[in-house]
């Protein structure tokens, strides 16, 4: 039994309370803005970065709350993010919906899209992500059969909400194909394993065909890391604990924008 059985377990488990909570709340009104062209890179642009909000890890423990959830967005957003990543997994991340809810209410006005970074294996998930003011919800190929994934995608689509669809190799890389993926995120960790492949990761980037938006996920930590994917083909890349661990992000962020630029 790996972490991941664990997770997948308890996201089936409470798809029931998740359900009721949505019937218990209005939903957020404002209309999911477009994912796609907003991450697509064009020429000489930098590197678009994603940066996440989530209040601790399975593998890294506690990370830093001692800065407010909208403060910390906010800094994100100032810096030049084109995406804001929320982990509303509660058990294993310590997020929560509302935590994607005040994210997009402390972006208002803001171009910064808000995605919801969820296990994502059934519907109510999909719709829970757009009743809590998501732009964007994750879909990782690996989480689901693919008609599973195709009926995600679609029901995404029905929302007016962007996926990003997660990948690790290039089998999975053309399921998602298959359904449409307009975006791709390529996850530099196995998700069984937990293991860091950045090689597999530049492999499979280099085989999303033109005009999908590439994202590399996961394993960049500092400015130099983020260097190195700027200049590779690929359109944005998220990062993650690294920054979640500094109480002012601001220098950090600083640091990482000017190594989002090509030199």
């Amino acid at each position: 039994m790996t972490l991941l059985d664990d997770i997948l377990r308890e996201k089936r488990r409470s798809l029931g309370a998740l359900a009721e909570s949505l019937e218990k709340s209005p939903a957020f009104s404002d209309a999911p803005r477009p994912l796609a062209p907003h991450l697509r890179r064009n020429a000489g642009a930098p590197l678009g970065l994603c940066l996440e909000h989530k209040r601790r890890s399975p593998s890294a423990g506690p990370l830093d709350t001692t800065l407010d959830l909208a403060s910390r967005v906010r800094a994100y957003a100032g810096s030049g993010a084109k995406l804001v990543s929320v982990l509303t997994d509660t058990p294993f991340f310590g997020g929560t919906y509302d935590d994607l809810l005040g994210a997009r209410v402390a972006l208002e006005g803001k171009p910064t899209r808000v995605l919801a970074k969820e296990f994502v294996v059934d519907e109510v998930q999909v719709r829970a992500a757009r009743h809590f003011g998501a732009d964007a919800v994750l879909l990782v190929v690996r989480l689901v059969e693919p008609e599973r994934l195709g009926e995600l995608v679609a029901s995404a689509r029905e929302l007016g909400l962007g996926a990003l669809v997660e990948v690790t190799t290039e089998e999975e890389l053309e399921i998602a194909l298959s359904f449409g993926a307009d975006v791709v995120g390529v996850n530099a960790r196995d998700l069984d394993t937990l293991r860091m492949d950045p090689a597999r990761a530049r492999r499979v980037l280099d085989a999303v065909p033109s005009g999908i938006v590439k994202v590399h996920l996961s394993g960049l930590k500092l400015p130099e890391d983020v260097a190195g994917v700027a200049r590779t083909s690929a359109d944005a890349a998220l990062i993650g604990e690294s920054i979640m661990r500094e109480a002012d992000p601001r220098p950090l962020l600083r640091a990482f924008a000017e190594a989002a630029v090509v030199r």
